[in-house]
């Protein structure tokens, strides 16, 4: 089950970051691709992706045999990557070495900045312009890296609050607006047996760094050349602080979030809410149908971390144009019409990118009670931190989830959690042989 909910998370915020270092001018492309001249016939371009294509959702080959009927004069070939992300990127990297690969592949916004460093993505910056506008700002920052765009966002996974309404009324709790707000209804829902939030430490790099988005820190940044690391920042210390006083007074589940646990608490009712990223909505409540307890839930903005409407992405990916792509203009074509067809997009469970209403689905609307889900996320995406890049070696930052399960255990502290981001981060960049700023 969690590698199926992991795919839609790289499948599934924001910000692949100013990559202006040092060594890095070598990997950029004109931003035209590595062919200047127009096709003389028909072409063909390779697409390959990890999306669900799961039941009642619509096929990514029916979205691209559309395309073809359209636009005989570019053909698209999709390609459906059955495995997890990473073996799919080191296929990506050993394709591009040896000429082979798709001219486009769907890449998560935290691999984006190694992918490019690694001279494996076009520039593609002045194409993408053509369609900026058809994105969120917080979407389109994510296939960023300096000046270079690298393709075209396709789904976010800002983070919301998900709650069950009927509980709420039962024990006179309203729906927080801010982390006071959150701590209050925690104290009192515990003092029941229920819990307002869950404490998931396997979850821990994505989501607790979109916290600390979400109260308005930018963790890594390029500048004169030098990569800097802050990820213990004034956001950092409010989010340690706030969970840390809930796992002192045992006021939320400390779970695993995709362990048993958690969805035992929400199937029994001691759950009844969730700071989760906006893509869980496609299938948190499933265990639900059924029962008593279906309907029951909905979902709402992600309570003030103290700047305001602003959330912090927790996944999300983009399609980029793979270096060696021979028709990058067409390719970019395609692209965007692709990210553009939202409700199909939306049946595989994303939550898209790209501006325009989105039909939420009938699967969904029973689960929350008939709310409109869909333009609710979309009101969060348009809230993403529009200054939250990741750096190359990211993914060493799962180390998180170590420390995060040490605090649970009363080990660790909160706040050690984002001490491991920081000596993670910097020991990663210096082993990829990017400079960084002491």
């Amino acid at each position: 089950m969690a590698s199926t909910h992991r795919i839609i998370r790289t499948a599934a915020v924001v910000g692949a970051g100013a990559l202006a270092v040092a060594g890095l001018a070598a990997c950029s492309s004109s931003g035209t691709g590595s062919s200047g001249t127009a096709p003389s016939g028909p072409i063909t371009i390779e697409y390959m992706h990890r999306l669900p294509d799961g039941e009642g959702m619509t096929p990514v080959a029916d979205i691209v045999a559309r395309w073809n009927k359209e636009h005989p004069d570019i053909q698209v070939k999709s390609t459906k990557f059955d495995g997890k992300s990473s073996d799919m990127i080191l296929k990506l990297e050993t394709d591009v070495k040896s000429g082979t690969a798709p001219c486009l592949a769907q890449t998560g916004y935290a691999e984006v900045p190694q992918l490019y460093a690694k001279g494996m993505l076009e520039d593609v910056a002045k194409e993408a312009a053509k369609y900026k506008d058809n994105y969120s700002a917080g979407a389109f920052s994510g296939m960023k890296v300096g000046d270079a765009i690298v393709g075209l966002p396709q789904d976010t996974g800002p983070l919301v609050y998900f709650y069950n309404a009927t509980a709420f009324d039962q024990l006179g709790l309203t729906v927080p607006k801010t982390l006071d707000d959150l701590t209050a209804d925690s104290a009192k829902a515990a003092a029941a047996g229920k819990y307002v939030t869950a404490f998931t430490p396997d979850e821990a790099q994505n989501w607790l760094s979109a916290q600390s988005a979400a109260a308005g820190d930018t963790w890594f940044a390029a500048k004169d050349g030098k990569w800097s690391v802050d990820a213990t920042g004034p956001g950092s210390q409010k989010v340690a602080a706030f969970w840390q006083n809930l796992l002192d007074n045992k006021q939320t589940l400390a779970t695993e979030r995709w362990g048993d646990g958690f969805t035992k608490a929400l199937n029994d009712g001691q759950l009844i809410g969730h700071v989760g990223a906006a893509w869980e909505a496609g299938f948190m409540l499933d265990s639900l149908d059924g029962t008593p307890a279906a309907g029951q839930w909905r979902v709402a903005q992600l309570p003030d971390y103290g700047k305001g409407a602003m959330t912090g992405p927790d996944g999300g990916s983009g399609v980029s144009v793979m270096k060696g792509c021979k028709y990058p203009e067409q390719a970019m074509e395609f692209d965007n019409w692709f990210n553009t067809q939202v409700n199909d997009l939306a049946s595989q469970g994303l939550v898209v990118a790209a501006k325009g209403t989105v039909k939420t689905p009938e699967k969904m609307l029973k689960q929350f009670g008939g709310q409109d889900v869909l333009a609710e996320l979309a009101t969060a995406t348009g809230n993403l931190n529009p200054d939250f890049p990741y750096a190359p070696g990211f993914a060493t930052l799962s180390k998180m989830s170590e420390t995060a399960a040490a605090a649970v255990a009363g080990s660790a502290k909160v706040a050690d959690v984002f001490q491991t981001a920081q000596q993670t981060a910097v020991a990663s960049l210096k082993d990829l042989g990017l400079p960084v700023a002491q």
